[in-house]
């Protein structure tokens, strides 16, 4: 007998406000989280658009000694874990007594590492590069920092899956407490949003270069987008089992429903129609869902001009004639990348608990390949009870969540 999966908790660092109220009313408003950077244009960006994400001060609750091994995603996640911990009504206490995990998505620690072996360089002795770099640089640094400082004793591991990262952590723990291997696991994304994480995505002309206008660069699915802005932060969900939920009284929010994840096996950079179509499908059919059930969908699309095209083909080919609302999250948000999965979950959870479709902004006009789905440009009050929600990542990685309203 397969367990029900729930969701009790939920915390958020975003560009778009630090708790869910915040979140929430940026959302709402179509608020803009992106912005010009003049630190970005003077290394030699090619576009120096970013999100903008405060720095966490974690003086008050973790000690010198201890920050020491945290790189910036690291600091984010927390923050993000202890308002979902807050959020679930989980305190130390019941964690101390009990079997909790995580499965935290990040997929790179680029300034932490860089910053230790340019110090290495620098003296030539590999002692400079100091007793905390190896903790820092490691890509599983947010799931061991977080399991050590929050004293957890269940499954410790770490979703690498580029940009499907946060959505595969949520899938994985949904897959392990649903077959009774865990009752209860912290999960989410992780995104760095210095400049040296994204130097690279620059260097390919990954990103959009309409830097007069931040607000209103990000533009996924609209004719004349041109490319992706970065984003960073963390947002933590806390997972459980629905008997194990009840027995300690905790907020049930929503159920997770199923879980789909297929590979394209085609080219590493250049997504195909197939690969996020079968994604979708399996989602479906492994939850016994309908595509007339669902009531929204978040979209992965970054506002590229290949992957947006093919994101809507393939919704396209697996919901027919239904026309199901579709927005982007990232034309507020930009790319929020390991990160994203999970945020775009409370995003939509947000949505859904509230009553309303967060506008898909900077949409104007559908180019031919994006005209097939019915995407919403301005924000809807409306009642859904059912969401899917697409990631998917560089390497052909895909990850598609459902989740219902409770």
């Amino acid at each position: 007998m397969k367990r029900r999966v729930v969701i009790t908790g939920m915390g958020i660092w975003s560009c778009l406000g630090k708790t869910l109220e915040e979140v929430r009313d940026s959302l709402y408003s179509g608020k803009s989280g992106i912005i010009f950077s003049q630190e970005r244009k003077h290394a030699g960006f090619r576009s120096a658009l970013c999100a903008n994400i405060e720095t966490p001060d974690l003086k008050p609750f973790i000690p010198r000694n201890l920050r020491h091994f945290m790189p910036e995603e690291a600091q984010y996640a927390y923050m993000a874990t202890r308002s979902a911990l807050e959020n679930a009504r989980l305190d130390q206490d019941y964690i101390d007594s009990h079997e909790v995990g995580i499965i935290y998505g990040n997929d790179s620690v680029a300034e932490a590492t860089m910053q230790a072996l340019d110090k290495f360089r620098e003296f030539k002795d590999t002692s400079a590069c100091g007793s905390g770099a190896i903790f820092q640089s490691m890509n599983s640094t947010v799931t061991m920092n977080l399991a050590c400082l929050f004293r957890l004793r269940g499954i410790n591991l770490t979703a690498s899956a580029a940009c499907a990262s946060g959505s595969q952590s949520i899938g994985l723990a949904h897959t392990l407490i649903r077959n009774g291997l865990q009752n209860c696991v912290i999960c989410g994304g992780a995104q760095e949003a210095n400049l040296y994480s994204v130097a690279s995505f620059d260097g390919i002309q990954s990103f959009s270069i309409r830097e007069d206008e931040p607000a209103k660069a990000s533009r996924p699915f609209d004719r004349d987008r041109d490319g992706l802005v970065p984003g960073g932060g963390a947002a933590t969900v806390i997972v459980e089992s629905y008997e194990h939920a009840v027995k300690r009284g905790a907020p049930i929010l929503a159920e997770i429903v199923s879980w789909g994840f297929s590979g394209n096996g085609d080219h590493i950079s250049t997504p195909n129609v197939e690969g996020p179509a079968r994604s979708l499908e399996l989602c479906l059919e492994n939850g016994g869902i309908h595509p007339h059930q669902i009531g929204y969908i978040n979209a992965h699309a970054t506002s590229t001009r290949i992957g947006d095209s093919r994101e809507a083909s393939a919704i396209a080919r697996i919901f027919g004639n239904y026309k199901v609302p579709v927005t982007s999250t990232k034309s507020q948000t930009g790319h929020e990348m390991w990160m994203a999965g999970a945020s775009e979950l409370i995003y939509s959870m947000l949505m859904m608990k509230n009553g309303f479709i967060a506008g898909n902004i900077n949409f104007e006009n559908p180019d031919e390949e994006t005209a097939c789905i019915h995407i919403v440009p301005e924000t809807r009050e409306t009642h859904f009870d059912m969401f899917l929600s697409n990631s998917f990542g560089f390497g052909g990685t895909n990850s598609t969540l459902i989740v219902k309203n409770l």
